[in-house]
């Protein structure tokens, strides 16, 4: 056989990517044996398995608020902060956000370490929460829907994949701005579909958050740190 036709034609994805994404899979795959009828019941049981595992999992900033006030925490309960990213509202959101996450995160994980990686997919999916609880409590009187499903977390790395090319452009003493044109245009494509069917959801706050936690910590989490990149900015 010639050289290189032995190779596979699919590039290989990090463990550590197929590793976040495996719980989004057994969810789906979970709720489409469910609504077979192959885990007992009747078919089309899909929603109802979907809402419990929502209900068990969803951030929901009135619960962190409370906790805060009374000072008591359930550990069971701010587990949610990070259990939240692996249950979707529907198979489709579940669909988009493996893609982003396959794609963004095999970009990702070439430039960092492991532990990095996940530094970044879990602290930006807690940054948002955090941010999305924050704001609710700032704004008392509007209603704030429970956090569901990996979209903050998957705007992390759109945060740390932002901070490669704006790394990469400071190199080329090009214009570092540019670096921030897939966020821009992720931004404008959720408010016309906000705007097209009328979403109320206030989400986008934890998304954008999530994407300003992913920029921020791949200062910290990049190899050489803080250090590497001031190092670089200097010799442009």
């Amino acid at each position: 056989m010639r050289p290189g036709y032995d190779e596979s034609p699919i590039n290989p994805l990090p463990p550590i990517i197929w590793v976040l994404v495996l719980p989004m899979f057994a969810a789906e795959a979970l709720f489409g044996l469910a609504d077979l009828g192959f885990l007992g019941g009747q078919g089309g049981a899909t929603g109802v398995m979907r809402m419990t595992a929502i209900e068990r999992t969803a951030f929901v900033p009135e619960m962190l608020l409370r906790a805060l006030q009374v000072g008591s925490f359930d550990v069971a309960q701010l587990w949610r902060i990070v259990t939240y990213p692996f249950i979707h509202w529907s198979f489709l959101n579940a669909a988009f956000v493996v893609a982003f996450t396959l794609a963004l995160g095999n970009l990702v994980a070439r430039q960092f370490q492991v532990w990095a990686v996940i530094v970044l997919f879990f602290g930006s999916a807690i940054g948002g929460a955090l941010v999305y609880a924050l704001v609710r409590w700032m704004l008392p009187g509007m209603m704030f829907e429970p956090l569901v499903g990996g979209y903050p977390a998957v705007y992390g790395l759109v945060g740390a994949f932002t901070f490669l090319l704006w790394i990469r452009l400071g190199q080329e003493n090009a214009n570092q701005m540019r670096a921030f044109t897939l966020i821009g245009m992720l931004l404008v494509f959720q408010l016309a579909f906000a705007i097209l069917f009328q979403s109320n959801s206030k989400s986008w706050i934890a998304e954008v958050a999530g994407f300003g936690t992913g920029f921020l910590l791949s200062f910290v989490v990049v190899p050489g740190g803080v250090a590497r990149v001031l190092r670089q900015l200097r010799q442009r």
